[in-house]
């Protein structure tokens, strides 16, 4: 309820009138006056409120009458009477309803009361009323009223004067706060007083309102009061303290700053009054130094007074806090005394307060500010900002000293002793957070919060000893000082940095094209000013807190003091104290007394002494015994191998705060990089972290740091300091350019550290920087520009180190960061940034010159990774991979090779249409390199497979590349031009597809001269393969190149290589391969790639021939490659020499183009696809299908076919064609001459250099028809002698004991060898063409028959070759080869050969006996000439065939024969050959040599079959003719029948011959021939019969004897048989009388003669003699010899008549 509204104003006047009633009551007896005053006013009251409206002001004026009553009332001491009206007096006041006038006889009234001590508290009640309620006391009351305040304070009564107390200070703020609000009032309304100059007169308050008047009057008399002075507005007062004095002008100081601020007049006082005397009054604590014991001064004032003291502190901080700007100078001389408060000597209670006071002024950074700026910053003045600082700094280790020196803190540090030192050994001891230095031990307590100085001394306003200050408050307080200091300036500077960015960001939206760089504004150099002064004293303090801390809370508030100051220090750019700062971080992070060069060099600069008060500081250097928990042991990080290093948990600490301060403030840190990592990189080593995928570090052990020892509690902490080391480096990406650089070369320079240390030493290295390197570069792919030369150019300098961890590490950043690059969204992309994309690429490159194994295998599995990730989008950047790929050298290992290879092989599978065509060549290069590296075969081969491959490639997307890379010669083209160069490219002017050709065809050529066959063998299929399937994409001219320069080139190596190829055995292919006795020598294997090539040539120039005869110098070509062919054909390597006549077959068997080509195989046939081939080399290259589904057969025949139907040739060519048929025939004659030329000199026993194989003279010899039916038109008759001497010296040539099996099936089976066969093909050709062809040709017959004939004599007389001595196959050990023993030599079987010579004589005889150079040669004669020689032998043949053969081929010869010769008897041509022709028959029925025993009775009588014809020839052909043939003749045929007739055998029967079998059935025909010549007609000359008769009588008288000696042998023998030939004889001669029985039984009797018979008889008696005999086969003989003599028995008549007659 308000006191003005109409309910209050009624309340009121009852009251009063009430207050009134009760006063009249009271005083009725004792004091009438009073009550009469009473009453009068209860009237008084009355009428005011009947008459006004406005009762409140009415009763305000009248105030003083109404308040009479109660003022008398006072007057009477009465206490009820008193305090009835004090209470009606106050709610008069309450109700403001008192004047002026009033108001002073209120207060006159109360000051009586006060001087008789009456109702003190209600006087000091009223008063405050009075005061607080209404502002009517002013001037002369007010301060009557407030001296009688201040005298109640100083009475005896303890509530009283409290209560006083309490009121004055209020009455003095209500002075105050009217004051305030009159300046309220008239701040819109009236200017302010013009501002009265500095130095007016004190006096002059002329210009103040009344309320400031007031205040200013109580001011300066409190200020006179404090100074013992007498005050000039407060009169009457009687005593002050100076204590109270000095908390009244603090809290007016510190409550209305702003009236001291405002009003000169206060200025003044203040500057003049107020500072003067806090100087005056500070002056004994200066002067007193603790343990001064001089004389004390009699003056109680002038000891240091603990209540003054801490008060006049209390002045100071406001005078500081609030009036700094109005007091400059004054606040200096404060600021300097406070300093020299912490003075060691001091009491401990000053300093206890003096560092509350500092706290104080650590909280207010703006005040710190100002100091600098006004101090520090000006010339002469005192530093006091850095006094301040190195004051608490060196207060701070003087507490560490002063400890020592015995002071009682001691006693308590030795009973805490068990506390911290021991670790709570106790159990129940909790540590208390302390510092500890050297043994001193100080606790810390909690003092204040953060960011406020909450004081405790300071406030002991009610204390007058000084307290006792328990032991570390003051270290605890100067350690928060500490702590806001640094808190307060960094975030002061960093918000004004901030806000200071924020508005250069708003300045460069508005204008992005200005340059926005401000020069260093005043603040900044304030700044700069303020971190320069302190930062040597907060750096000595913190370093050696940190040190002494025991308190993980304590020490991580330094640690964020220390990292807060050295990234401020950044921001500001001042590089000495962030480098001391961040050294102090580094320091405590690592083991004490770690050697780590970057820091001490870092210290030497720092360690100076800092000079403090004339006190020296050093930065203390950490003392090693502190108590702290260890939580790893270690190996240090250096050259020599050290003892372990110790890490506690403050180390660890230190160490998340570096990571901190790196991490937040990267930005700044600049060159101190190199000291932060550095020191990273010791811990990380200590703690065993090593790098694991992306450069990420783990916790793993290292091999060498089995002393490496981690608790569980760094354990745990391990992967969060990983896992913050990581996050560190990806924060990297927030740095600016410049920041990064220093990052980048911090990380270089330590990585080159390492790298000096890893030298010479298996030791582990420190792979810190490395993989932070890769780390940062990982993470800052979006600006890898700026930084890609200098990170990859120092991991490629790792990639070289010797120790293999190392390097290791260093190829895996670099091929990280090339994939990473590679794989990076950029902007633009790489597609279109070329540069970039190479310069991504070339680290890669540079990889390939680096020696170690490892590393180019970590190249090669990158290139193999980036191939499969981003194959596709290479571009230019392939050249420089492919370089990478094909840079291998056969000094790698296999497996080196074999991953570059896997890329290879990726290449051409994947990315061939995906490259530019330029780089196909490179391909080709690389894919040839490797299959000429050397380490491992299987790749070679493969390698070739790839080429292959790419030659497919071409083919199909021939027409593509053919375009790109015209359009890019174009371009070449033209820069060589304006260069004024030619352009530089091999097999340049070729069109540069078909210079991508040659350059495969190159590659291929250099693999076919590789020194390993099985490469040759696989080049060499591919390269003629591709040539074949692909050769059609070439232009014209480009054939020229591949002929001379590929193919011929090809030739003349592959030839070189094989003649000089070694011919030493090699042991085995390596490994447990063995090798096939064909190719256990160079040479040997040689001879196959020989062999392969050659084959390809020929085949080449067969399918190509009609493309390659419009080259111009095709006849050239033509004769080097019959030159090559011969001189294959000559190699001493039978392999060789017989594929070089395989291809020359080849070439040879041209089919002449065939009109109608219309069916593929025919042009097929007529490109000459051969029927004798080596393998087929029309197998495609190594695994792969050649044709696809638009069939290569199509596109051939068609090209072909087209070719093919070119017109018939004319003249010239024919002429041409003829010229190489009979190059190609002297090629054939001089390899015929050379390969069959026996060897000359030499003994038998010598083994010939070289023979050659049946093979290859079969295929020569096989060779000629084709050949001979292009050249037979010019064919001479000198030809066929040479062709002759060769196929005789071919057929002469023997084999091999060791080969003969597989020649011939086996020695008992009559067949011709394969070479023979060609032989006489060879020959059977010629004669044919001789057959048709014309007239003059004929005269050649004679000469194949000669040549024939001689073949026929080998039948029995093998030929020699040279003088080498051969076994007959038939004793040849070949049944039993043995292997290692020099083979034999053996001749052939030439039995068949000649047996088949002589059957194509009898046919060819048969067709040409009419012939006149057959007669005029005398070819019969030397038919039969020859076959005198088998018929002569007959059993004595080398095969029993042959004599069998002579014979009929005798008979079929003769004939046909002659009738011929008796056609010519006249012409004598024939004379010379029947005496040969009867030698023969001779030779043949008379034969010298005997049968095998073992002949059977069957094979005897088809032997004997065999002679018989013979006579039937004689008797039929030759002696009716007896007219036409010489005399002689006849004669010499009589003469063999009669001897036939006689005896078949020999003339004598020796014992000898007693085994020879009878020839009955010969005898039986010689005698019926000889009978029927001898008896048919009367015999035309009697010597004739004579002859007959003769040998009659001779052969009956014999066997009369032969019988009788049987007869007698027989007798006598007795039981014993007789010997077995005589048995023989007696049979045969039973035989003999049979056959001549039947003989005479056909004859005409008449032509018998008598005696004859008569023999006949006699021999009767004898035969039946012989009946006796035991033995069954003569009785059986003898049957059949008696037989016929029943004959005899009835003599006929004619018969005997004519004996008689």
């Amino acid at each position: 309820m308000s006191t003005s509204s109409p309910e209050a104003v009624k309340k009121l006047l009852e009251n009063m009138q009430t207050d009134l009633r009760s006063l009249s009551m009271e005083c009725k007896k004792k004091f009438p006056p009073v009550k009469e005053a009473a009453e009068s006013g209860i009237v008084k009251i009355k009428t005011i409120a009947a008459r006004n409206s406005d009762i409140l002001a009415t009763l305000k004026e009248n105030s003083s009458e109404v308040v009479q009553p109660f003022l008398m009332g006072c007057g009477t001491k009465e206490p009820k009477i008193t305090q009835l009206c004090l209470a009606a007096i106050q709610r008069l006041m309450s109700h403001e309803v008192v004047s002026e006038a009033a108001a002073g006889n209120i207060i006159n009234m109360l000051w009586q009361l006060m001087e008789n001590g009456l109702e003190e508290l209600k006087l000091l009640q009223t008063v405050l009323v009075l005061l607080t309620t209404n502002t009517v006391v002013h001037d002369q009351v007010l301060s009557k009223a407030i001296v009688l305040c201040f005298r109640l304070h100083f009475t005896k009564d303890n509530i009283t004067n409290n209560t006083a107390a309490a009121t004055v200070r209020q009455v003095v703020t209500v002075v105050f706060e009217r004051m305030v609000a009159e300046d309220d009032r008239f701040k819109d309304i009236v200017d302010q007083p013009p501002p009265v100059q500095g130095n007016t007169n004190r006096r002059s308050v002329s210009t103040l309102r009344p309320s400031a008047k007031d205040a200013y009057m109580l001011f300066q008399d409190l200020c006179q009061l404090v100074n013992a002075d007498a005050p000039y507005w407060l009169v009457g007062m009687t005593e002050m303290t100076r204590t109270f004095g000095l908390e009244l002008l603090e809290s007016v100081l510190n409550d209305f700053p702003g009236v001291f601020l405002q009003h000169q007049e206060f200025s003044f006082l203040l500057k003049e009054r107020v500072c003067p005397l806090v100087i005056k009054l500070f002056s004994p604590n200066i002067k007193f130094r603790q343990g001064n014991s001089s004389a004390a001064s009699p003056a109680p004032v002038e000891k240091p007074y603990f209540p003054i003291c801490m008060r006049l502190l209390r002045v100071v901080s406001v005078l500081i806090k609030h009036f700094y700007s109005l007091l400059v100078t004054e606040c200096e001389i404060f600021l300097s005394l406070l300093v020299k408060f912490l003075d060691g000597e001091k009491p401990q209670w000053l300093r206890a307060v003096a560092v509350e006071s500092v706290h104080r002024l650590c909280v207010q950074p703006h005040l710190l500010r100002s100091f600098c700026l006004s101090y520090d910053m000006k010339q002469h003045s005192t530093k006091v900002f850095r006094d301040i600082v190195n004051a608490l700094g060196s207060f701070i280790q003087s507490l560490f000293i002063v400890l020592n020196t015995g002071n009682p803190a001691g006693a308590a540090q030795g009973a805490a002793q068990g506390g911290p030192g021991a670790g709570g050994q106790g159990g129940s001891l909790t540590t208390q957070a302390a510092f500890e230095y050297r043994g001193t031990w100080i606790p810390l307590m909690t003092v204040s919060v953060q960011g406020s100085a909450k004081a405790t001394y300071l406030e002991m306003l009610d204390k007058v000893e000084p307290p006792s200050i328990p032991e570390g408050y003051a270290m605890s307080v100067a350690f928060s000082a500490l702590l806001d200091l640094v808190r307060g300036i960094t975030s002061m500077i960093e918000r004004a940095l901030a806000k200071e960015e924020e508005e250069a960001a708003v300045r460069r939206e508005a204008n992005p094209d200005q340059n926005t760089h401000v020069s260093l504004s005043g603040a900044h150099l304030v700044w700069e000013e303020m971190v320069s002064a302190c930062w040597c004293g907060l750096l000595a303090a913190l370093s050696l807190l940190l040190d002494a801390s025991t308190d993980e809370t304590a020490t991580e508030s330094i640690l964020k003091a220390e990292l807060t100051v050295a990234a401020l220090c950044g921001r500001l750019g001042l590089v000495t104290p962030r480098d001391a700062f961040i050294t102090a971080i580094c320091k405590a992070s690592l083991p004490p007394h770690y050697a780590l060069t970057v820091l001490s060099s870092n210290t030497a600069n720092l360690n100076k002494a800092y000079s403090i008060q004339g006190q020296s500081v050093q930065i203390i250097s950490s003392s090693s015994e502190s108590h702290q928990q260890v939580v790893a042991v270690g190996q240090p990080l250096s050259v020599q191998p050290q003892g372990t290093v110790v890490l506690t948990a403050k180390n660890i600490q230190c160490m998340r705060t570096l990571l901190n301060l790196a991490h937040c403030h990267g930005v700044v840190l600049g060159t101190s990089w190199q000291l932060v990592l550095a020191t990273l990189q010791h811990l990380v080593w200590i703690l065993g972290l090593k790098p694991g995928v992306g450069g990420a570090l783990k916790p793993g052990r290292a091999v060498e740091g089995p002393s490496t020892v981690l608790t569980t509690a760094v354990m745990t902490d391990l992967p969060v300091i990983s896992n913050i080391l990581s996050r560190l480096f990806e924060s990297s990406q927030y740095l600016d350019d410049v920041s990064l650089h220093h990052l980048i070369n911090a990380l270089c320079s330590l990585s080159l550290e390492a790298v000096e240390m890893a030298y010479g030493t298996n030791k582990e290295p420190s792979l810190f920087a490395v993989a932070k390197l890769l780390e940062t570069g990982l993470v800052n792919m979006d600006r890898i520009e700026i930084l890609w030369r200098p990170l990859t150019g120092h991991l490629l300098e790792v990639c070289q180190h010797p120790n293999a961890r190392m390097r290791e590490w260093g190829a895996e950043a670099v091929t990280s960061l090339i994939k990473a690059g590679l794989a990076y969204k950029h902007n633009p992309p790489l597609a279109q940034n070329q540069r970039l994309q190479l310069l991504l690429l070339n680290p890669l490159k540079e990889l390939s010159n680096v020696l170690h194994a490892d590393i180019r295998q970590k190249q090669l599995e990158s290139v193999l990774q980036i191939l499969q990730s981003q194959g596709d989008s290479l571009g230019p950047g392939w050249p420089l991979v492919l370089g990478v790929i094909g840079a291998i050298r056969n000094d790698q290992g296999e497996s080196l090779i074999r991953t570059a290879f896997q890329c290879l092989q990726l290449v051409v599978t994947d990315f061939l249409p995906t490259m530019p065509c330029a780089c196909l060549q490179i391909v080709v290069d690389v894919a040839g390199s490797f299959g000429l590296q050397n380490q491992e075969l299987n790749i070679s081969l493969t390698s070739i497979g790839l080429l292959w491959n790419i030659s497919d490639y071409f083919f199909q997307r021939g027409e593509a590349i053919t375009q790109e890379l015209e359009r890019e010669e174009a371009a070449l083209q033209k820069q060589a031009q304006e260069k004024g160069e030619p352009l530089n490219r091999p097999f340049h002017p070729a069109p540069p597809f078909d210079c991508l050709w040659l350059c495969l065809y190159a590659k291929l050529g250099q693999l076919c001269v590789d020194p390993r066959p099985a490469v040759r063998k696989s080049a060499g299929q591919t390269m003629f393969s591709t040539i074949a399937a692909h050769g059609t994409l070439l232009q014209q001219p480009t054939w020229h190149i591949v002929v001379w320069k590929v193919l011929f080139h090809l030739l003349d190596c592959v030839r070189k290589s094989s003649t000089t190829a070694d011919k030493e055995k090699i042991e085995s292919g390596g490994g447990n391969i063995l090798i096939h006795h064909s190719r256990d020598t160079a040479e040997k294997q040689w001879a196959e790639t020989w062999v392969l090539t050659l084959a390809g040539v020929a085949r080449i120039f067969n399918t190509r021939r009609y493309l390659l005869q419009q080259l111009g110098d095709y006849f050239k070509a033509w004769e080097v490659l019959l030159d090559h062919i011969q001189s294959a054909a000559l190699s001493k390597n039978s392999e060789v020499s017989l594929a070089a006549l395989k291809s020359f077959q080849e070439i040879l068997q041209i089919a002449t183009p065939v009109k109608d080509s219309a069916m593929p195989t025919d042009a097929l046939a007529a490109m000459g696809v051969p029927p004798v081939l080596i393998d087929p080399l029309s197998a495609p290259g190594p695994g792969r299908p050649l044709l696809r589904s638009d069939s290569m057969l199509e596109r051939l025949t068609s090209y072909n076919g087209a070719e093919l139907q070119a017109p018939p040739p004319g003249e010239e060519s024919a002429l041409e064609d003829a010229a190489l048929w009979w190059s190609a025939w002297n090629t054939w004659y001089r390899t015929g001459t050379d390969s069959t030329r026996p060897p000359s000199g030499g003994t038998g026993t010598d083994r010939p250099s070289f023979v050659p194989s049946q093979p290859f003279l079969t295929a020569l010899v096989q060779i000629f028809p084709a050949l001979y039916q292009h050249i037979k038109t010019g064919f001479s008759m000198e030809d066929l002698r040479k062709l002759g001497v060769i196929l005789h010296g071919a057929v002469s040539i023997p084999i091999s004991s060791d080969a003969s099996p597989f020649i011939l099936p086996s020695y008992t089976e009559a067949v011709l060898t394969s070479l023979q066969e060609a032989v006489l093909t060879a020959l059977d050709v010629l004669q044919k063409a001789i057959c048709v062809g014309p007239e003059n040709l004929q005269v050649m017959y004679p000469a194949i028959f000669e040549q024939l004939l001689l073949f026929v004599e080998f039948s029995c007389k093998p030929p020699q070759y040279g003088k080498m001595e051969t076994k007959h196959v038939a004793n040849a050990k070949y049944n039993q080869i043995q292997l290692f023993t020099p083979a034999e030599w053996v001749a052939l079987n030439y039995v068949p050969f000649a047996e088949r010579s002589l059957e194509m004589v009898v046919d060819l005889y048969h067709k040409t006996a009419c012939h006149k150079a057959v007669i005029n040669e005398k070819v019969l004669q030397n038919i039969i000439k020859t076959l005198r020689m088998p018929l002569g032998l007959k059993y004595g043949c080398p095969s029993e065939s042959t004599w069998k053969l002579a014979v009929s081929s005798l008979l079929k010869v003769l004939s046909t024969g002659l009738p011929v010769a008796r056609q010519h008897a006249s012409s004598r041509k024939f004379d010379t050959m029947w005496p040969e022709l009867a030698n023969a028959f001779k030779d043949f029925l008379f034969t010298k040599s005997t049968p095998p025993d073992n002949v059977s009775i069957q094979e005897f009588q088809k032997n004997e079959a065999i002679d018989v014809e013979v006579v039937q020839l004689i008797s039929t052909e030759i002696l009716p003719f007896a007219i036409f043939i010489p005399k002689d003749f006849v004669g010499q045929i009589m003469a063999m029948l009669n001897k036939g007739s006689i005896h078949s055998q020999s003339s004598s029967f020796t014992e000898a011959e007693v085994d020879a079998r009878m020839r009955e059935e010969f005898s039986k025909v010689c005698f019926e021939t000889l009978l029927q010549f001898s008896f048919s007609n009367k015999v035309s000359t009697p010597q004739e019969g004579y002859i007959s008769r003769m040998a009659l009588s001779v052969l009956l008288k014999r066997s009369q004897d032969v019988l009788r000696r049987y007869v007698d042998n027989e007798r006598l023998s007795g039981r014993c048989p007789l010997p077995r030939q005589q048995v023989t004889e007696i049979i045969f001669v039973l035989k003999a009388i049979s056959t001549l029985m039947d003989s005479l039984k056909k004859t005409q009797p008449e032509n018998v003669d008598g005696t004859t018979w008569a023999q006949v008889i006699a021999l009767y008696p004898t035969l039946v003699e012989c009946i006796t005999c035991s033995s069954s086969e003569v009785s059986s003989a003898l049957k059949e010899a008696m037989g016929p003599f029943k004959d005899f028995m009835q003599p006929p008549v004619s018969r005997v008549q004519n004996g008689e007659s």
